[in-house]
């Protein structure tokens, strides 16, 4: 397996980062707390998300962000994948709101179902990958300082020896489950032989025989019973039909009284309304002669008619004639109406155009009089500019006077005016370059001073400074005088630097002065450049200023005689409007009289409508009349019929017939409810004797039950027997395939840790390393003196660790049943704890992983010679103004093609 890129955004230190990387070995290089690791921690952040981290999920958000975006592309087993996690923050609670790994034939979505898939795919959970590929900042000591079942526990689990564990646990728990079963099923059995010697005991087959006989006598006496209820029921019924029929009769004849009675009251009804209806047509007989009479009355009162169709006398008079002579009088009306809506147009525009001409004199007057003032008002004006022309003009002699003092002090400085931005930005940067030097300078000198000081009491203790054994015949005595020097040359170092910076502050305090002073000249320069601009402009304004004055009053003079002219075509216009005003009411006048005379018209109108509506009235009443006594004759002849039927059924009644019928039916119903009784008490015993035998009958099934489940119960027990034995033998099974396969791994583990050792390790002191089968760890020195590996020295001891890390790796990477897809070999900051010498062996180590066939190490340090053996170099940077990092990739070749230039 293999990371391919991995991209950035808001995450931690960096605001947008971009990484692509190769197989080999690629070293992280940059400055203590440039953000270095952070990038390997957003690479095991993308696998596991929040399980990866050890600070909160809201701290990986860039401060002063609100989303924060991780991307990781990677190959394993050949099938390449990537994994996109989104996070927003909001007043510091921070959530993951995407998570998607996309492969090359799924695609899986969701924070856990990511997490889970990436744990099955690599074999390996978040706390597998840090024990086994990662080893982060701090933590290269962690399974050297792991007590022994603390380290066996994580070197099984690595090795999957963890699995058998498990099965063995559960084979564990169900040998104990079916014992369980095997007990419950034993006592089971035991019940059920006491149930079937107790039902034995109780007689079932002679108790069945007996309620059998007994349930037979009952039934005959029941079907005796039941034949006379038959005939009882027969008998009724007869009784019930002749019953039925008087009753069906006898409602008929109800009905015919009832309908005899409706058709009556109906008749009755109808002759009411035909007087109604002769009351109304006498009404409106009177009113139609009322009408006629207006009628008569209004058409006198009416002028001679105009039209030639409207001259008949008014006897004769129709709504025809009527309408055509309304008609007549409503043109007249509209023919005046559009004459006094003409004129009104005619003299609403004629007094339009008065008040327009009017607007327009006192427009050109209010125009020449603002004319007027404007010219007056730029006389003023021109006055002031003229003034502060001259004042322009002593602004600019003293700008220059300033400017010129600016350039001779120039003239003693170190510089030449228009350089002060570039100096200025040179000495800060050697001034930054001298503050980071003093920084890693501190820092290396803080580390030394621990080492001796942690020397120095080991000293005291008696024990070697370097290896922590007792002083006599260490090989590691003269370190101590080696650690002091170096203290003493790095506080040397430090106190150069300090002194440097000291002497950059001030000589970037006087570039800054000399920046400043030329930023001023500048500003002076522009300053007169733009007065001078001004006076030119100024001066031009003044001549323009003499002209517009000439200009406004020559336009005023003009105004004032317009606005006389349009005066005189106003009064005109007033005349035209009072001629037009007398023409309109003279039209408004025969306008009146023509609405008198078609409202005495409509009144006409409407008094002949009301003639023809109340004629239609009386013809129509009159026909509704002869309709009911039409529908009354019919009515007769129905009541005619019926009182025929009514009679023909009074005729057919028997009184004799329907008693005696009454008589059998009450007898024959009497009976059936006594027999009733008793077939209730005989049906009553029958059940009871069926229940009893029904529960016998019950018993002896349950009987039948209870040896077959006996045989059951024998045969389940027999093998729940053999069943235990078989999974206790699977127990012991897999706890010795656990013990064999942690022997088989000890054995090589050992073998690859003491290859591994002895490669890096350049001193003759130690022999060999053993591990036996609870994963204790011992060290041989060439003497076969024992030690334990918390004694070695602190840059033997990381070594040491780092040793059996990379064997740890490379037993996993082999694998039980031939090579499998193990991740980047990741290294965060191992020469924490190495002095120069150890260095050099670790790089030895990490080339031999790389010769062993890692696909790819991954290696986070400030050192020069891990730097040197990388094939790609990754530099890392964090501006000191947005404390913002960013990072350049750099292959090897590359390098090497700089170096030979």
């Amino acid at each position: 397996m293999r990371f391919d890129r991995v991209r950035l955004s808001n995450f931690k230190c960096y605001e947008d980062a971009d990484l692509r990387l190769d197989v080999g070995v690629t070293v992280i290089h940059g400055l203590n707390g440039s953000g270095k690791s952070s990038l390997l921690e957003a690479c095991f952040f993308a696998l596991y998300g929040s399980k990866a981290l050890d600070e909160t999920l809201d701290e990986v958000v860039t401060i002063g962000a609100e989303e924060t975006t991780v991307e990781l592309w990677f190959t394993h087993d050949g099938e390449s994948y990537h994994i996109r996690r989104e996070i927003r923050s909001r007043d510091g609670d921070a959530r993951t709101t995407k998570c998607v790994l996309d492969g090359e034939d799924r695609t899986i979505d969701g924070a856990t179902d990511v997490r889970n898939f990436v744990t099955e795919l690599l074999r390996m959970d978040t706390e597998a990958f840090l024990n086994c590929a990662y080893v982060r900042q701090g933590e290269v000591n962690k399974l050297i300082n792991a007590d022994p079942s603390t380290r066996q526990d994580m070197l099984d689990d690595l090795l999957q020896l963890g699995t058998l564990e498990e099965y063995r646990q559960r084979a564990s728990q169900a040998r104990v489950g079916v014992g369980r079963v095997r007990d419950d099923k034993q006592g089971a059995l035991s019940e059920v032989e006491d149930q079937i010697e107790a039902k034995a005991e109780k007689n079932l087959h002679d108790r069945l025989n007996d309620l059998e006989s007994e349930a037979a006598e009952i039934d005959c006496e029941i079907d005796r019973y039941e034949q006379n209820r038959e005939q009882a029921v027969e008998t009724r019924d007869e009784a019930e039909a002749v019953l039925d029929e008087y009753e069906q009769k006898q409602e008929e004849l109800e009905s015919l009284e009832s309908d005899i009675d409706d058709l009556r009251e109906q008749i009755g009804e109808t002759e009411r309304e035909r007087e109604q209806l002769a009351e109304r047509i006498e009404q409106r007989t009177e009113t139609l002669s009322e009408r006629r009479d207006r009628r008569d009355q209004l058409l006198e009162g009416v002028e001679q008619f105009e039209t030639v169709e409207a001259r008949a006398e008014s006897d004769d008079l129709t709504r025809e004639q009527l309408d055509t002579e309304i008609d007549a009088v409503e043109a007249e009306i509209e023919e005046v109406t559009d004459q006094i809506r003409e004129q009104s147009v005619e003299k609403q525009e004629a007094d339009s155009t008065r008040e327009s001409l009017l607007e327009s004199a006192a427009d050109l007057e209010e125009t020449a009089t603002e004319r007027r003032e404007e010219a007056s008002q730029l006389e003023a004006e021109l006055e002031d500019a003229e003034d502060n022309l001259a004042n322009k003009r002593e602004k600019v002699a003293e700008l220059t006077a300033e400017i010129e003092e600016i350039h001779e002090r120039f003239e003693d400085a170190p510089i030449a005016i228009g350089e002060a931005d570039a100096h200025y930005e040179t000495v800060s940067d050697d001034l930054s370059t001298c503050r980071e030097q003093l920084a890693e300078r501190r820092t290396e000198l803080e580390n030394a001073r621990e080492r001796v000081s942690e020397a120095e009491s080991l000293l005291d203790a008696g024990k070697c400074p370097t290896c922590g054994q007792p002083v006599e015949d260490s090989p590691h005595v003269d370190a101590l005088g080696e650690r002091r020097e170096r203290v003493s040359e790095l506080e040397t170092a430090v106190a150069d630097l300090e002194e440097r910076e000291e002497r950059l502050e001030t000589k970037l305090e006087r570039a800054e002065d000399l920046r400043e002073r030329e930023q001023r000249a500048a500003e002076l320069e522009q300053n007169r450049d733009n007065i001078e601009q001004i006076l030119d402009e100024r001066e031009s304004s003044i001549d323009e200023k003499r002209d517009r004055i000439e200009q406004l009053r020559a336009q005023a003079d003009e105004d004032e005689q317009a606005a006389a002219e349009k005066r005189d075509e106003a009064a005109a216009a007033e005349d035209r409007v009072d001629e037009i005003t007398e023409a309109i009411a003279k039209r408004n006048r025969e306008h009146g009289e023509l609405k008198e005379r078609l409202e005495q018209l409509e009144q006409i109108d409407t008094t002949l409508e009301e003639i023809d509506q109340l004629q239609s009235d009386v013809e129509r009443f009159r026909e509704q009349r002869a309709e009911k006594e039409t529908v009354n004759d019919e009515r007769r002849e129905r009541l005619a019929e019926k009182r025929e039927r009514r009679d023909e059924l009074r005729e057919t009644f028997d009184e004799t017939q329907i008693e005696r019928a009454r008589q059998q039916h009450e007898n024959a119903t009497s009976y059936l409810e006594e027999v009733g009784e008793t077939l209730d008490d005989l049906e009553g015993q029958r059940t009871e004797l069926q229940e009893q035998i029904g529960a016998i009958t019950n018993e002896l099934d349950a009987l039948e039950q209870l040896r077959d489940r006996r045989d059951e119960l024998t045969t389940t027990v027999q093998r729940l027997n053999s069943l235990y034995e078989e999974v206790e033998q699977l127990e012991e099974t897999y706890a010795q395939l656990r013990a064999q396969l942690r022997q088989q791994n000890v054995e090589t583990l050992e073998r690859m840790l003491n290859e591994t050792f002895e490669l890096v390790y350049e001193n003759d002191t130690y022999s060999h390393i053993d591990l036996d089968g609870s994963y204790e760890l011992t060290v041989y020195q060439k003497d076969g003196e024992t030690l334990d590996p918390d004694q070695l020295s602190g840059g033997e001891r990381a070594l040491f660790n780092l040793s059996l890390r990379c064997a740890i790796y490379r037993l996993l990477a082999e694998g039980i049943e031939g090579t499998a897809p193990m991740p980047p070999l990741i290294l965060d900051e191992p020469t924490v704890f190495l002095d120069a010498g150890h260095v050099g062996q670790l790089v030895e180590l990490i080339e031999t992983m790389r010769d062993l066939g890692v696909e790819q190490i991954l290696v986070v340090s400030h050192d020069e010679k891990l730097v040197d053996a990388a094939d790609d170099l990754v530099t890392v940077t964090k501006d000191s103004t947005t404390n913002r990092s960013t990072v350049e990739r750099q292959p090897a070749r590359e390098r090497l093609l700089e170096a030979d230039d």
